[in-house]
């Protein structure tokens, strides 16, 4: 029996992530092994430095990657929110999962049921600027740390938010006050879903990896990818784009402008047009909170 080997963080998430893609590639008939790997996102949570100061997205996923390249694994398996929209030299996405739920969730007490200067903790500075936008009166503090580790952290009357996934994923939705609706408080690029990567050329494990992928999902997500792509992988920008049911939603905020930008896409259903037109609302969201 030919063996895979699964590169992934080793929190509960990543790794329940890694056991799920595990299991459809043993129901192909391989043998399935896991490789965790340290990486720079897990070692500043338990440091409680904020995110976003030390390089933002990217850094969850790169010593995965790093697993792959040096032949210590076969497939790196990421949060696709977290996956730069630049390739890596050597390695190639081989397939997204079927999408779970995409939006945020506010754990603790539902919007309308938080009084005026409630505490919200989170770490996003987009998830801070949404609801800022929704709510002025809130107040923010940071959060760090591993699923459970934030579930403790619930501010007294207030709320934290997460991913509503990462609380499915876990089997955790009990603790869901409210869903947020993603139209308004659009999610993070490629929210809700799972990335697996291999490396170009290894056609055995791509072809594996091609019975998993989902092709809606892909196609979801690879819209969503060239509207960040567009601002750039590195933007410091808080942003969300999101698609569903024909419709890009997009969200866009400037750092001292404070301007915010969101905008609803009807797309046409052909994904070379519609990533097309992604990359144009980025463009056409970026001059705006620029003052250009």
């Amino acid at each position: 029996m030919s063996t895979i080997r699964i590169a992934t963080r080793g929190s509960a998430q990543a790794v329940t992530q890694a056991e799920h893609v595990a299991d459809r590639l043993r129901a192909s008939g391989f043998h399935v092994e896991l490789v965790l790997v340290d990486t720079q996102g897990d070692r500043s949570q338990s440091a409680n430095v904020p995110l976003h100061t030390i390089g933002g997205q990217g850094v969850f996923v790169k010593e995965v990657q790093l697993a792959v390249l040096d032949g210590r694994a076969d497939v790196a398996v990421h949060s696709a929110k977290d996956l730069p929209t630049t390739a890596q030299d050597g390695l190639v996405i081989g397939a997204f999962t079927e999408r779970r739920h995409a939006a945020d969730a506010l754990v603790g007490r539902p919007l309308v049921e938080l009084s005026a200067g409630a505490t919200i903790a989170t770490g996003s500075v987009r998830r801070r600027a949404q609801l800022h936008r929704a709510r002025p009166d809130l107040g923010f503090v940071e959060l760090r740390g591993n699923i459970h580790t934030r579930l403790g952290k619930i501010p007294d009357g207030g709320s934290i938010v997460m991913a509503a996934a990462a609380l499915e994923v876990l089997g955790l939705t009990e603790h869901i006050a409210e869903v947020l609706d993603p139209a308004e408080f659009v999610p993070a690029v490629g929210q809700g879903c799972v990335a697996v990567e291999c490396r170009t050329g290894d056609r055995r494990t791509h072809e594996a990896l091609s019975a998993i992928d989902h092709e809606s999902t892909r196609e979801e997500v690879l819209i969503e990818r060239a509207f960040l792509a567009e601002l750039g992988s590195g933007c410091a920008l808080p942003v969300g784009a999101h698609v569903d049911g024909g419709k890009l939603y997009t969200f866009l905020a400037g750092d001292r402008t404070g301007i915010t930008v969101s905008d609803t896409i009807e797309l046409s259903g052909d994904l070379g047009a519609d990533t097309e037109l992604a990359r144009q609302v980025a463009r056409a969201a970026h001059e705006h909170v620029d003052g250009r």
